[in-house]
């Protein structure tokens, strides 16, 4: 696929996949990973990234292009072997190493076994990107049920404190924390209400930390990444076919996004081109204005 924006396409097909979080090789189209235009420049040279998430979606165009731009990455994944193991392998693609950890990531001891593993694997770690996440559409709030609520609490904000809390010891002056938030935290989304209210919360734990680890003088940056709608195996998981096929086309851009047009975000604020940079999120939305 060329990258002029044009050509990117509108919408997708009707289509659902009946199980969270969704696979990336049932998609159709497959969502671009990484444009073919972005020519690495040792950005991230010697660092080592740990992304929640990563094995599809955003995740898998994070971990690829800091690949591209000198890291060493490691995943964690919940059950899609198949897309994790193909992250893996785009990733030493590109001459880097990738570490896979399948793990329930609502579980409060799988940080800590993660971080152990990527210290284990890497002997450090630079860069949390808190990615994963689940949604479930109700059009009531009546009709979400208490098992549906604490899943998306638990999957989408309790393991960014688990993991964030994991992964402080042993991060350094000038290194980053990114949180995946979304425009729903600014919109809200009448049938994502408990996944907006995951979002809000991100939202003021990226500010509110980032306050924190300033005052502390850990030199430690904390920004996030509120996508709008963007094509990855979440979005046929967890809408019906109907609303996949009008996926996007509401934005000014008219078109759903792509992951290769996010992960840009991610690796300017983990650069050293954002040092300057905290408390901060970038909207990649195509074109909503959401005054955040």
């Amino acid at each position: 696929m060329n990258n002029t924006s044009h050509e990117y396409p509108a919408s997708a097909p009707a289509q659902e996949q009946q199980h969270q979080p969704g696979k990336q090789t049932l998609m159709h189209p497959i969502p671009e990973v990484i444009k073919t235009t972005h020519q690495g420049s040792n950005k991230l040279k010697d660092k080592v990234a740990l992304i929640s998430g990563g094995d599809s979606g955003i995740g898998r165009s994070i971990a690829v292009l800091f690949a591209r731009e000198g890291a060493d990455v490691a995943i964690v994944y919940l059950e899609e072997q198949e897309d994790a193991d193909e992250t893996k392998q785009l990733v030493e693609k590109e001459g880097q190493q990738c570490l896979l950890i399948k793990a329930d990531i609502t579980d409060p001891n799988v940080a800590t076994d993660s971080v152990d593993k990527v210290i284990n694997e890497f002997g450090k770690i630079n860069i949390l990107i808190n990615n994963a996440a689940v949604q479930f559409q109700q059009s009531n709030i009546v009709n979400i049920s208490d098992e549906q609520l604490e899943t998306t609490f638990r999957t989408n904000i309790f393991s960014m404190f688990y993991f964030t809390k994991a992964v402080l010891p042993h991060l350094n002056e000038g290194d980053s924390i990114i949180n995946t938030t979304s425009i729903t935290s600014y919109q809200g989304h009448d049938e994502l209400i408990d996944y907006a209210s995951t979002k809000g919360a991100i939202t003021t734990f990226t500010r509110s930390l980032s306050n924190n680890l300033m005052k502390q003088k850990k030199g430690i940056r904390v920004n996030g990444v509120a996508p709008g709608p963007i094509w990855t195996p979440l979005i046929p998981s967890s809408f019906d076919s109907e609303t996949v096929a009008e996926f996007g086309k509401n934005t000014p851009m008219g078109r759903m996004g792509q992951p290769s047009e996010v992960a840009p975000a991610f690796l300017f604020l983990a650069s050293d081109d954002a040092s300057y940079i905290t408390g901060q999120v970038i909207h990649v939305n195509g074109g909503e204005i959401v005054n955040g």
